[in-house]
This record gives C-alpha cells, structure tokens and sequence, in this order.
C-alpha cells in the first residue's frame, strides 16, 4: 500500500496533510514542502526482543553491568557529561559562532583518542587541512584523531560502518544533508532527518556521536525542537566575547544531573580548565564598593560565588531605563515592585543596571536577596561589610524563603576567606560552614538591618 505523502514547513516544522501556498502555524509563504520517508534500517535488538514483539521488562538480563564510561581526563568536561563518555550516546553541542565549539571538540577528540577509543572527527564546514592547522595551533598534531570533510549523510554513514569508530564529532549538523530529502542544508527537514540518521546508528552500533548545533538570535540551537529531544544530552556553550572565561552548561542529561556546568578559559594555546570557578570569577573584584554584592550561588551539584554589579542613577527620560545583563529582567522587575510596595522604596525616575560579573548567566531564585542588597546599596551609597555572601528567595509578600544546599554555600564562601553570611531566616542549617550567620525572616528586616530608614 503506498505511503500518504507527508508535507511539512521549512521554516517551523508543523506538518500538513497536504500542499498550500501559507503555513497556518507560522504564517510563512512557500515553505511547505514534501518530506520523503526516512530509511527505516535493521531492527534493533539492544533489548532482546524481535521487531514488532514486546517483553516484559523483568525477562531481560539483569545480571548485566552497564558500559563502562569513558573519561577524557578533562575534569571539567567529564563533570557535565556526569562522569565521562556514555557509549551509544547521541550528545548535541550548542553555541554562538566563534565561541570557540569546534575548539572545545577538537580538544576533547585528542582526548578521547590518547585515552583509547577510536576517534573521527567529521567537519563540513572545513578543510582536513584547515582542522590540522587548528590542531597544530593547540599542540595536538601528534593526536591520533581521524579527519574527514564531507557534508553528504550517505557517504558519511559508509565511511563510519566501514571504519567501526567508538566516537564521532560532527561539525556541524547544520551543514549535513540528506539526498533523500528534497530541501536545501540547514533546513528543518534536513536538520531533522540528518539527526534522526546519526542518533540511530549511534544506539545501532553502539558508537558515541556528538554533534554540533548553530544557535539563533534567541540563543536556541537552530532548527526543530525534537532534535533536543531524540538525543541523550544537550551542552550549551556560552560566553561573552568580552571576558576569556567560557561555560559549558547541561540543560538535559539522561546519564547525569542536568544545569552542571564546566568552566573553562579562552587562553591562545585553546581552552584552558578552571578547577576553581568561585575564585576566578572573584578575582578582579577589589575593595567593597557600592553595589557590589558576592552570591553564593549552586550551579548542578557545585557552589559557585559570582559577584552582582548595581548601579542606581537618576534618569533625565521619562521611562527609566531597567538593563539586566546575566540575570532575568521579568525577577528584576519584581524585585523592584516588591521593595517599593513592601519596604517604601521607590525607583521610579531612577535608572537601574544590574550586571553578573565574569559573563555568567544566574538562573536561580535564591539570587534575589543578593541581587535587592545590591539595588540598595547602589541607590544609597553605602557598601556591604567586607567578605559578606547573601543569598535568599524573596516572595512577592517581601517574607525571605531558605534555598536548597545552604550548607555547601556556605563552605564554599569559607573556603574563599569569607567570614560572613546573610541568609533567610528558617532553613534547616545542620552547620554554619565555619561562618556567622546574619539571619532575615522578610525583606523588611534586611533593609532595616543593614541600611536603616532608607
């Protein structure tokens, strides 16, 4: 019985049953167009069972270990992948252009390859000999890496059953196309496709591929979603241009915890690790200023330190200026709101910049008592007592809510020479972490405390 054709749009990837002009779901003109079906290849037999036959979950093999993970000796890099190299696992690395994604890769193929697993690193953006000019540039002419620059998903997949590599690199996915899809490289159906392709002979053959996303405007890696979602891991790579500093960040890791993050530091020789974030990222921080605050912050499974910049100045426009860069602007807002309706202090006719030092973007909620201690330092003038890190969620009520690992928050902050700690009142702290302890039940109090009638 012949197949119904399937339709679909280059520009979102909604499907269609069948041919217009306008996509309804983006509103895109001449878009749609027809997807020819996938290669269905050989069943698998990863789980003991016959195609179209399912088993129990208790017939299969306990008795069997799971693969052994493969470390590539770069802490930092092993850390997010949570612990090493998982075989068969289909991992999609994702970063703004010249970031430094093709160097990290290369670093890490070396890597792999000195520790023992065959390694072919597949470029379709480059020359063979241009990736060799970048290895010799990092010192690893000598790595017993592969090379190969080709864009054709076919003969990619030959070259890769004929060579059996244990790990393969594909810079980028974006560049890959497939000749049995009819749209150009870098469109959705041939993003889709060229992933689907390589995620199944990754769990076919047991093979470990990472593979290499642009991002758009937004940050997003480019093209469909489900791509995020039929690989194992997804890796953001980010940082400012302006600072060496360099994060690699898990936002979905199905052999890991997900949010960890590995920093590294952009030096002429490559990528270099920073065992110690919390005191790189404080190291150019001098003498208390106002509007400088020290956050002891969690990031995965490790505390970090990060300092928050305020700065409170009076604006000649009618609409104040509210510029966040590194934090959420919407919980700016809201801290904001909050000190003006709970504690009577008003920004209005005030602009307010608030900046996270090193480059590195906070998510987290237990900031917004440290990034509001910051706020009023900066429109008072008054700086915080030296070696003091806050932290605390603040609730639209002004009441100050305790935050998860508080006693690793504050042993980091010991660790760093810091002697005190400013945190909500209430939370099940079974130590200080060597630290004195300053603690607020609502916002209220911590304004009263630290600044007085303001």
């Amino acid at each position: 019985m012949a197949k119904t054709p399937s339709f679909t749009c280059t520009a979102c990837g909604a499907s269609h049953s069948k041919w217009s002009g306008r996509c309804d779901a983006c509103g895109e003109w001449n878009t749609i167009v027809e997807e020819a079906p996938l290669s269905a290849g050989p069943a698998s037999k990863s789980l003991g069972a016959s195609r179209g036959r399912a088993v129990a979950l208790t017939d299969l093999a306990t008795e069997e270990t799971p693969p052994p993970r493969t470390q590539s000796g770069m802490d930092e890099l092993d850390r997010v992948l949570g612990g090493g190299l998982v075989p068969a696992s289909a991992i999609l690395v994702g970063g703004d252009p010249g970031i430094g994604k093709s160097t990290l890769l290369l670093q890490a193929a070396a890597r792999f390859a000195q520790a023992g697993l065959k390694t072919l690193y597949v470029s379709g953006e480059e020359a063979s000999a241009q990736v060799r000019m970048r290895a010799q540039r990092l010192g690893l002419e000598q790595a017993p890496v592969q090379l190969a620059a080709e864009t054709n998903l076919r003969d990619i997949l030959t070259t890769l059953e004929a060579e059996k590599p244990q790990l393969v690199i594909i810079d980028s996915i974006q560049t890959m196309w497939a000749d049995n899809v009819d749209s150009a490289p870098g469109s959705v159906s041939q993003v889709r496709a060229a992933a689907h392709e390589l995620t199944t002979f990754a769990k076919r053959r047991g093979v470990s591929v990472v593979l290499v996303g642009h991002v758009t405007k937004e940050g997003q890696i480019a093209g469909p979603r489900v791509v995020e979602h039929m690989v194992d891991t997804v890796l953001y790579f980010e940082g400012e241009r302006g600072h060496q500093f360099r994060i690699l960040r898990s936002v979905k890791n199905r052999f890991g915890p997900a949010d960890e993050i590995g920093v590294f530091e952009m030096t002429g020789g490559g990528l270099a690790e920073v065992p110690n974030p919390s005191a790189l990222f404080l190291s150019e921080r001098g003498e208390p200023s106002p509007g400088s605050v020290v956050f002891a912050g969690i990031e995965g499974t490790r505390p970090l330190l990060v300092e928050f910049q305020a700065l409170v100045a009076p604006t000649p426009h009618s609409q104040p200026r509210r510029t966040v860069v590194g934090w959420d602007g919407g919980r700016l807002a809201m801290i904001l709101a909050v000190l003006e309706a709970r504690c009577g202090i008003p920004f209005a006719g005030l602009d307010v910049y608030l900046n996270v030092a090193g480059g590195l973007k906070v998510t987290e909620p237990a900031a917004d008592l440290a990034v509001a201690a910051a706020l009023l330092s900066a429109r008072e003038d008054a700086s915080l007592p030296a070696e003091t890190v806050v932290f605390g969620e603040i609730s639209l009520s002004g009441a100050l809510r305790p935050v998860g690992q508080a006693e690793n928050r504050l042993k980091e902050a010991r660790k760093l020479g810091f002697n005190t700690a400013i945190v909500p009142a209430g939370g099940k702290l079974t130590g200080n972490g060597g630290l004195a302890l300053t603690q607020m039940k609502d916002l209220a109090s911590f304004v009263g405390e630290l600044f007085g009638a303001v």
